[in-house]
């Protein structure tokens, strides 16, 4: 069964996936948590200083380790019974407590390092983070439902691209496609509304000035963030996918590119 998890007013949670001190990274980390607190209770979970294990194993299926079966079932079975390792159970409640969630990583090969796929691995469990049927509809509680709904997340993401070669046309293909399994494949997945995403292009040629001028950026944006509206996906529950969860082929016809899951 999932559980809804009513997120505490005010509070949010900074998840950080980048090893160097005194970098660009660090320098956005600081200034933004420091922004962040002006409005909200920041908690933030610093995975390679907390030297978080993302590797999903047998410790993390209880007494369940040597069952057959389906692991992410055995793992939300393991959260079910409170036999998740101490160290997902921490990130669960501090990702609980949060109304709003800050996912921040540089771009390394067209994705997130290793260490945050494996907290989302870890952590967003079944029956915490999204799970069973909705007994009045009759479909998964996932895609704009599930145990993580009534949050707000923002993706901010370093790059060494600039923005032509990595945008609509560009050789490193779209940004936003790429983000995709994040955005919704993660966020939306659990019930969570995805923000614009915020974007450091040319991260890795920019001089003292340019990272001021990121750091003010990010600052400023932050001052602002509860006005800021979601791009919502369209919700598994609407009844607007098919039997094969294919997108009924009255609504945007004719086109197969990944903005029809836009509402």
């Amino acid at each position: 069964m999932t559980i809804v998890h009513p997120p505490k007013p005010g509070t949010a949670l900074w998840v950080y996936a980048h090893p160097r001190r005194d970098s660009l990274n660090d320098r956005l980390l600081q200034a933004g948590t420091k922004a962040l607190s002006q409005r909200y209770e920041v908690a933030v979970s610093d995975l390679y200083a907390q030297d978080f294990d993302p590797v999903l194993s047998r410790r993390d299926l209880g007494d369940l380790a040597d069952r057959p079966g389906n692991i992410a079932e055995l793992a939300g079975e393991a959260y079910a019974r409170g036999q998740l390792p101490a160290d997902v159970q921490e990130e669960q409640a501090k990702l609980a407590a949060a109304e709003l969630l800050v996912l921040q990583f540089p771009l390394w090969w067209y994705g997130p390092p290793a260490i945050l796929k494996g907290w989302f691995d870890r952590v967003l469990t079944s029956g915490f983070a999204y799970g069973d049927l909705d007994p009045e509809r009759g479909v998964p509680r996932r895609y704009g439902d599930g145990g993580l709904v009534g949050r707000k997340a923002l993706v901010v993401v370093t790059a060494g691209e600039d923005e032509r070669s990595i945008g609509p046309r560009g050789i490193s293909g779209d940004l936003e496609s790429l983000l995709f399994p994040i955005t919704h494949g993660v966020l939306w997945y659990c019930g969570v509304e995805a923000l614009d995403l915020h974007v450091v292009h040319d991260a890795d040629s920019l001089d003292a000035e340019g990272v001021e001028q990121q750091v003010e950026r990010l600052a400023a944006r932050l001052g602002g963030i509860e006005d800021e509206r979601p791009r919502l996906f369209r919700r598994l529950r609407d009844g607007e996918y098919a039997d094969t969860r294919a997108l009924r082929e009255d609504l945007a016809p004719g086109r197969t590119d990944l903005g029809i899951h836009l509402a």
